[in-house]
């Protein structure tokens, strides 16, 4: 490898310099080191991506995945155990493409459609709360987190939830340094207990539910495994509220921390499809990126990555790519096309996404109806980022109408 990608070793995640702002470092790396060396919590060192084009690359192919249970791969916290690092997580990569059939057989268009008026009536159900409670209050703990928590229990067919748990059980999963091993052990035993005995009550008396679809479902002729319908139901529980709160709360930051994107939205509402991709594609706080293991020799960005290498590919920084994006560095509410790399591109990307943006463009619909005076309680740089997990987001959104 070159000497200008293997100079310096970076400590990552990297700092960013406000809440809502990049790590300076993105645009320095796109352009003189797109293959460079960095060191992972965990003290083991890995290779990050930052260039739309080679992230999409690595991404897109089949061959490499975010499994890394397996030897040689970079653990990425201290303590590992993270969902991405679990003994399960690697028992599963060969059953991988098996699971993702059955779930893109579950996660219809028609099934993903016949919920939005549901998810927009809890939306207007939240803001009511939050209006007859008063301003200020706060986003993330009104909205953006039991809205998902609520659609993900619908959806699977539980009722609602502890959400201090669920809060709990998927924070420890995506932990990077917030938790100790015996926390994230914690959590996934108690996870396990919760979900083992959801999916016993499905298989006595199936409903008409996501979850009684997979227990009952036969792929190739074989049925789901217990360890399967296990780790479906925790990437369909977990990463299914906990990046779609992230990104609600954080999207009405962007679009509320210059008044002029807000007034656009309530002048225009028609803009609110476009306005969500942009807001994925402009989040300068989306978290890790997605870790890849390579098992063979691949070439990127003229550089040779050899077999047992981990790369981290950024999507964050690959979406704000000038050889990728006119005006790369603004939020324009407007861009059409906009094919961010936010949800993951090729076999292995979100399984989910239609029902994510279904959830965010309800929820920006509802807010501009119901408070278009809506504007940050605080200033911008007083949001405090969350801090120590794989994914990025805001601890609060104070707001007032």
């Amino acid at each position: 490898m070159s000497t200008e990608s293997s100079e310096q070793v970076l400590d990552y995640p990297l700092r960013a310099p406000a809440p809502l702002e990049p790590p300076e470092e993105w645009a320095k790396l796109r352009q003189g080191c797109p293959v460079a060396h960095v060191r992972l919590p965990s003290g083991d060192q890995a290779v990050l991506l930052t260039r739309y084009a080679d992230v999409r690359q690595v991404l897109a192919d089949p061959r490499f995945t975010r499994q890394l249970g397996q030897e040689g791969a970079a653990k990425l916290s201290e303590d590992g155990g993270s969902v991405f690092e679990t003994e399960e997580a690697a028992s599963l990569t060969e059953g991988h493409e098996r699971w993702r059939r059955l779930l893109h057989k579950s996660f219809t268009a028609k099934r993903v459609s016949a919920m939005q008026p549901r998810i927009e009536a809890m939306a207007d159900s939240l803001i009511d709360d939050m209006v007859r409670q008063g301003a200020p209050a706060d986003l993330v703990s009104g909205l953006a987190f039991p809205l998902p928590v609520w659609v993900i229990c619908e959806l699977l067919g539980i009722p609602d939830i502890d959400r201090d748990k669920l809060a709990f059980w998927s924070n420890a999963m995506l932990n990077m340094t917030q938790f100790t091993r015996e926390q994230m052990q914690q959590a996934q035993a108690e996870f396990a207990e919760y979900m083992t005995a959801h999916i016993a009550a499905k298989r006595a008396a199936p409903g008409e539910d996501l979850l009684s679809e997979l227990v009952a479902a036969v792929d190739d002729g074989h049925p789901l495994t217990e360890r399967e319908l296990m780790m479906i139901g925790q990437g369909i529980l977990v990463a299914g509220h906990e990046t779609t709160s992230n990104t609600i709360a954080k999207m009405m930051a962007m679009l509320l921390s210059e008044r002029s994107r807000w007034e656009q939205l309530v002048a225009d509402p028609s803009l609110v499809r476009t306005a969500v991709e942009e807001a994925l594609r402009f989040d300068a706080n989306a978290g890790f990126g997605l870790p890849r293991f390579i098992t063979e020799e691949i070439e990127v960005s003229g550089h040779k990555l050899p077999g047992g290498t981990t790369v981290v590919c950024n999507m964050a920084a690959a979406n704000r790519d000038e050889q990728a994006y006119e005006r790369a560095d603004t939020m324009d509410l407007t861009r059409s096309p906009n094919p961010h790399l936010t949800f993951g591109v090729g076999p292995h990307s979100c399984v989910g996404q239609a029902l994510a943006r279904t959830e965010l463009q309800t929820t920006l619909n509802v807010l501009l109806r119901r408070l278009p005076t809506l504007e940050l309680a605080v200033p911008t740089e007083q949001l405090a980022r969350r801090e120590g997990l794989l994914i990025g987001g805001l601890e609060r959104v104070p707001v007032r109408w």
